[in-house]
């Protein structure tokens, strides 16, 4: 290097400021390198989707790559005319020249010492040959409580050789195109230390210049702390991604501001909730598929060049709010549930529901409607793609998987590589397919485990085809139920169901569409679902629902038996603990408290016998919904039981959410006390702290119970 390089370099080091270091190893538990591979896979985590670190970000999306290539370009990035996502437009004039920016870029030295390119007459040709060029677009949330609302752009450059991504903002001049902003501009580096061990670190070109504000740029301090905690941990991270990146498939810049719309158009519904159900939960995951499925729609009409709003059929719509949702923002549409809900009372009549029992058959399609939705649908979710098939060649469907559900009961694991979640994924998309549906993929951003969502919204094969598709979805569906008798090792079943099924009932009894003169040939199979749907059924073994929802979760249990169980279950935990004064607790009076010694779930069930397990397995959830259920007296952590210690809860207390705090408020005293009733040593609570009525005589009545009826 030259003296005017060195000399660079010392201002260099005297402004930017390494945040911080961690040290990783190379190595997995099995020897394999997975450094650094690891660490541009965790690089590509940040710069795609930073949203899983940085929670005020709703995502960033990728405008434009350029690999390293021969030299210098002179190529414009053209940022004015489609939008980053399908039916939005960019800033008008916002343009992109690589080659005018490198220019630029090269008359900074202090930013071409920070990238690792020394300020001399070929650097300009370096850059161009040596780095890869990413300009990405960062959206922050649509929240009022954030600091920043508006997009910003950044140039990301990757230095490969080095083991260095430099992010530098961007920002717009009069003329409209995109400049360096000299500030908060940072670096995320890999350098080899020795042997397998590695050192990530995160500068900045210069600290006292960093403009944080609060929601895309971070203070600096979170840079060090979290992200590169993130970075390093990614790093050495052996696994893969099973699913596509959250709201792929829509704009996640509408997506963020039209969530913060509806959710303040309908958070009121948290607060009349009639269910029992957690309304913060259901009212919020409504909100944000009622969301997704908006914009959706109205990139389908651009798309198409529709001036009409979509119709739709929610099948399985449970407490209907998704309907009511769509309704209201001007999508004709109807639910169909096997049981009515209490909160459908409250919705008015422009949110039409209906209940009714839907069984797969020529009277539960909908020619009509452009689409079919099955949020939870259970039973019906595999059944969606067929119905959606032969109600019309034009109608769509979106189907978001929760239980597994095949077309004849509960569906059964084929493979173990995979996990049972996406083993089910897998098998509803080939449904999709084999229904002649180009099936695509999207994450929605709701508050479930289950958030993968499968949306059909085009054919595979041209409409004068319907009839030998249908043959094929025909031929697919029987040989499930072939496969499914084989699994179960069932031969009778095996033989009964192929005999009047295959090339029948689902085949012969199906009226496809523009098929005019069609006649059938084949008698219908006698059996439940005709009765149920008065019609053409396509197969007799479907099992709808029942109208009346059992209850199977120990609370029908007699309260005998049920109080005989937990009595049993607590002296065991406290009898064993007697002797031994090391695990008693002083009870605030100068006494000892016994608080029991802790069991496993399987040395429990060992004390309760057969007999009695059996009983409560009967009940679904078996003994440890048992033991949830009575959490005044147990509390259940990894499988391990133990004597509830309510001083303890008391303690944490003030971090409960609102609703649950209120929830404990109007419940308090309105049970007796079991400690206070059984324990050898009473409640460790004062009557005056005790949640629970310390005798008949400070019970009180559970107001919002008498409220409800």
């Amino acid at each position: 290097p030259s003296i005017r390089d060195i000399i660079l370099l010392r201002r260099l080091e005297l402004v930017m400021a390494v945040l911080g270091e961690k040290r990783v190893r190379g190595c997995d538990g099995e020897g394999n390198a997975s450094i650094p591979e690891g660490f541009w896979a965790a690089v590509d985590i940040w710069v795609r989707r930073p949203q899983v670190v940085n929670k005020r970000l709703c995502g960033a999306w990728t405008e434009e790559e350029e690999e390293r290539g021969d030299g210098l370009t002179e190529a414009v990035w053209e940022l004015e005319t489609e939008g980053p996502y399908p039916g939005t437009r960019r800033e008008e004039g916002a343009k992109f020249p690589r080659g005018e920016f490198l220019r630029e870029l090269s008359e900074h030295a202090d930013i071409l010492s920070f990238v690792g390119v020394c300020g001399d007459s070929g650097a300009l040709d370096k850059m161009a040959t040596r780095f890869d060029l990413i300009l990405r677009t960062l959206i922050p949330k649509s929240n009022p409580h954030y600091g920043a609302t508006s997009s910003r752009k950044e140039l990301i450059i990757k230095d490969v050789q080095k083991g260095a991504v430099t992010f530098i903002p961007l920002e717009k001049d009069d003329k409209g195109c995109l400049g360096v902003k000299k500030r908060n501009i940072y670096q995320i580096q890999l350098a080899h230390v020795k042997d397998d061990e590695w050192c990530l670190s995160v500068s900045v070109l210069n600290s006292e210049s960093w403009d944080s504000d609060g929601t895309v740029y971070p203070k600096i301090s979170w840079l060090s702390i979290e992200l590169l905690s993130k970075l390093a941990k990614w790093s050495t991270e052996n696994k893969k991604n099973e699913y596509k990146n959250t709201l792929s498939l829509i704009s996640m810049a509408r997506y963020s501001e039209l969530y913060q719309e509806l959710k303040a158009k309908y958070k009121e519904m948290v607060t009349v909730w009639p269910e029992v159900t957690d309304p913060e939960k259901f009212v919020y995951e409504d909100v944000a598929i009622a969301t997704y499925l908006l914009i959706l729609w109205e990139d389908e009409r651009i798309e198409k060049e529709l001036t009409k709003k979509q119709s739709f059929v929610d099948l399985g719509c449970g407490n209907g709010l998704l309907v009511h949702i769509l309704s209201n923002e001007g999508h004709p549409g109807r639910g169909i549930d096997v049981r009515r809900r209490k909160i459908w009372d409250m919705y008015g009549p422009e949110t039409h529901l209906q209940e009714c029992a839907i069984t797969p058959s020529d009277d539960y399609l909908f020619p009509e409607v452009d689409w079919l939705i099955g949020n939870h649908s259970d039973e019906l979710t595999p059944w969606l793609p067929v119905i959606a098939a032969r109600s019309s060649y034009s109608c769509c469907y979106f189907v978001l998987p929760c239980c597994f559900f095949d077309f004849y009961g509960k569906y059964s694991r084929r493979q173990s590589k995979k996990t049972q979640y996406r083993e089910y994924l897998d098998f509803i998309t080939e449904v999709g397919h084999k229904c002649g549906f180009n099936v695509e993929e999207d994450c929605l951003r709701i508050p479930s485990t289950k958030r993968v969502c499968l949306i059909g919204k085009s054919r595979t094969y041209p409409s004068t085809h319907e009839a030998s598709v249908d043959e094929q979805r025909c031929r697919y569906i029987n040989q499930k139920q072939f496969n499914s008798a084989v699994l179960n090792n069932d031969a009778e079943s095996q033989s009964s169901k192929t005999n009047h099924v295959v090339g029948s009932s689902y085949c012969n009894n199906h009226r496809s569409v523009g098929d005019t003169n069609y006649e059938s040939t084949t008698p219908l199979s006698l059996g439940k679902d005709i009765e149920a749907a008065g019609g053409k059924t396509w197969i007799s073994e479907f099992q709808p629902r029942e109208k009346t929802e059992q209850i199977r979760n120990c609370t029908s249990l007699p309260r005998d038996f049920i109080d005989e169980v937990v009595l049993r279950v607590a002296y065991s935990l406290l009898n064993a603990n007697e002797d031994n004064q090391n695990e008693r607790v002083n009870a605030g009076s100068g006494e000892t408290w016994n608080r029991g010694i802790s069991l496993s779930l399987r040395e429990i069930a060992d004390l309760l016998g057969k007999a009695t397990l059996q009983r409560l397995k009967n009940e679904c959830g078996g003994l440890q919904t048992l033991l949830k259920n009575n959490h005044q007296v147990f509390e259940v952590l990894n499988a391990q039981v133990h004597i509830r210690d309510w001083r303890e809860e008391k303690a944490t207390n003030g971090h409960r959410p609102e609703i649950k705090r209120r929830l404990a408020l109007e419940a308090f005293k309105t049970r007796l006390c079991w400690f206070f009733l059984n324990h050898p040593n009473g409640c460790p609570l004062t009557p005056e702290s005790c949640p629970y009525a310390h005798g008949t005589e400070e019970l009180r009545v559970l107001q919002w119970k008498k409220q409800r009826h």
